[in-house]
């Protein structure tokens, strides 16, 4: 028999966001809260961390972690931590991500590698970290795309790289889990309302995805029935063109 994830089965289950102190990966937390889930979110300091938790309001829902996912121990840290709180791992969504855009003869080293090793090594070492529990679990593996996952553009070729190997990687994850009932899918939004890459959300965005619009995508995901699985999102603000209005 097939396990499946319904709006009954979501209270209580345990989900672990990385990235999850602002902008998408908070939207998302906040979404499951809703849900009666609970919720582990991490971030690279704890500044950001303490200003999520006064967002989020979940109580003892709600469990901050600070670890860079760029760093496989941390991530493992963070997973023990979560597990030694909340004895289980149903969801997680890999979400952390940096972008820098220049040339490709002007990037730096630095901006290189901190791409690599953020949003695509990351995704690597959060599933690597978290997927014996989610065979246990028969849980939900998400990472966060882009459309620069499939649409290149001058300025993108170290953010397009990461995010073209993103999809790619959670695609063939998709194909190895699926024999242990683990889901896989790969979120590719277009423009949100975050601050992503120095932006200041304002009303200036109200035409951009909102992160709240993912966390209903996630929850619409964990609720779906089993037998479909859509494995590749992409979502996109509906009228880019009332930009300027």
């Amino acid at each position: 028999m097939l396990f499946y994830f319904n709006s009954m089965d979501l209270k209580g289950k345990v989900a672990y966001i990385t990235g999850g102190s602002k902008g998408i990966g908070l939207g998302v937390a906040e979404s499951l809260l809703q849900q009666g889930m609970k919720v582990a979110i991490s971030g690279r300091n704890q500044k950001s961390l303490d200003d999520a938790m006064t967002v989020l309001k979940g109580g003892d829902a709600v469990m901050p972690i600070v670890s860079d996912v760029s760093k496989i121990d941390d991530e493992m840290e963070a997973v023990k931590a979560i597990v030694s709180r909340w004895g289980q791992l149903d969801v997680v969504l890999a979400n952390a991500g940096v972008g820098h855009f220049a040339p490709i003869d002007e990037m730096s080293l630095e901006h290189w590698n901190q791409m690599v090793d953020t949003n695509l090594t990351g995704v690597f070492h959060t599933l690597k970290a978290t997927v014996d529990l989610l065979k246990r679990s028969k849980g939900y593996y998400m990472t966060l795309a882009s459309l620069a996952g499939t649409n290149f553009f001058a300025q993108g070729a170290g953010y397009n790289a990461t995010k073209f190997g993103v999809v790619g990687f959670t695609q063939a994850a998709m194909l190895d889990l699926r024999k242990y009932d683990i889901k896989v899918t790969t979120i590719m939004p277009g423009s949100v309302a975050t601050y992503f890459n120095d932006n200041e959300p304002s009303e200036k965005d109200a035409w951009k995805i909102q992160p709240e619009d993912i966390g209903k995508l996630v929850v619409d995901l964990l609720t779906m029935h089993p037998r479909t699985l859509p494995s590749k999102i992409e979502v996109r603000p509906s009228r880019p063109d009332l930009k300027g209005s």
